[in-house]
């Protein structure tokens, strides 16, 4: 039986549903049979402010794509972003649980469970932790090189670790909506991991780079070193704050800003050089949100696959230039690549989280350690099974 995975990506302005088939090649991606869009009602920055109107707009685009690809949608992978979305990190140390001092797979929940006890109590606070990432591991106090600490001998295991959390009540309204609109969650991911799926290549997560998600009030980056995620941030910032500096600047309707914003209005009465000048103090403020974070994790100007930007804010005119200026990086816009046989065409990168949240449906259910019952496997374990899984070379 063929198996089918929807993606549902909930933003501040539209919803976007994918529905896609598993390839027939393993290294393929994803065939999407169907797509679906609904503007967003109920939404803010990314926050759901009334889960009636939302849990409307879900339907309305699960109902579309459920029409294109003539499946019937019950189960969805769901993507969770928006301001509430955030990082920790903290080091937890196990002893290794064998007599014989081999490290198994089942120190690795272990030490990861010890790691997120050691969180500052304020960092889970009203908060739920999305993903476990592992960012190295320790023998012994010596640093393993290399993925996995699992065959090696020692008395004490340690994980320095990153966790993506998000505020438990956006959480629950997100999974709220999505079942009142008749879809139950099968699991849910954060938005930035989501796009990475598909807008990145193994190479650029392995030499290090920043994945921009440019949204119409958020902008969320992720960046990866060594085919890992190091860092995950959503500024309450977006393409909608580009079209409005373009109203206020020219006095013009905001529709007619958006227009000018893409570069669609022919002959227009409005100098070119203002309305450039307008859109590149905007962006440029947007990258130097990111060219901050870059800073603090000590990675600016150090990311060889440099920025990739990609959502609905990436259509911009000249935003890539702007961005390798700003950031002092190697620049794109990512493409977004079909799986082979698809009867869709993704228009732009607004889609990759969508698009993203099918392969993490197809990645999990491929997952052997979703059947293990032993004790010690526990979710952070699944998680972390899943990701060397999917991003291994």
């Amino acid at each position: 039986m063929q198996k089918i995975v929807t993606g549902i990506d909930v933003g501040s302005y539209h919803v976007k549903v994918v529905i896609a088939s598993r390839p027939d090649h393993p290294r393929d991606a994803p065939k999407i049979l169907g797509t679906g869009y609904a503007e967003s009602r109920g939404m803010k920055q990314g926050y759901i402010i009334s889960i009636p109107e939302v849990s409307r707009s879900i339907a309305a685009a699960v109902a579309q794509a459920s029409k294109a690809a003539q499946v019937k949608v019950r189960r969805a992978y769901v993507g969770v972003g928006g301001v509430g979305l955030d990082e920790a990190f903290a080091r937890g140390e196990t002893v290794v649980e064998r007599g014989d001092s081999e490290l198994t797979a089942r120190d690795i929940p272990r030490v990861l469970t010890a790691a997120e006890h050691a969180l500052a109590p304020t960092a889970l606070l009203n908060r739920r932790v999305l993903h476990t990432i592992p960012l190295r591991y320790g023998v012994d106090g010596v640093r393993v090189m290399g993925r996995s600490p699992i065959g090696l001998k020692g008395v004490r295991l340690s994980a320095e670790t990153l966790f993506i959390t998000c505020l438990e009540r956006h959480v629950s309204d997100i999974v709220t909506a999505v079942e009142e609109a008749g879809i139950e969650v099968e699991d849910i991911a954060a938005s930035p991991l989501a796009a990475s799926f598909v807008a990145l290549s193994k190479t650029q997560k392995r030499v290090g780079c920043v994945l921009a998600n440019i949204g119409s009030e958020t902008l969320s980056i992720i960046v990866f070193e060594d085919g890992i995620p190091v860092s995950v941030r959503v500024f309450p910032v977006g393409a909608a704050d580009i079209t409005h500096d373009i109203a206020l600047g020219l006095r013009i309707p905001p529709e007619e800003a958006e227009q000018l914003k893409q570069g669609a209005v022919l002959g227009s009465p409005y100098p070119q050089r203002k309305v450039d000048d307008i859109i590149s103090r905007r962006v440029s403020d947007m990258f130097k949100l990111v060219e901050a974070q870059l800073k603090k994790i000590g990675k600016s100007e150090l990311l060889p696959a440099g920025v990739v930007l990609t959502g609905g804010g990436s259509t911009v005119q000249s935003i890539g230039d702007l961005a390798k200026a700003v950031l002092k990086l190697p620049s794109r816009v990512a493409s977004l690549s079909e799986g082979v046989g698809s009867k869709v065409h993704l228009k732009d990168g607004s889609w990759a989280v969508a698009y993203g949240l099918t392969i993490w449906g197809f990645t999990q259910g491929e997952d052997p350690d979703n059947n293990q019952t032993h004790s010690g496997i526990t979710d952070a374990l699944r998680v972390l099974s899943r990701w060397f899984k999917k991003f291994l070379p």
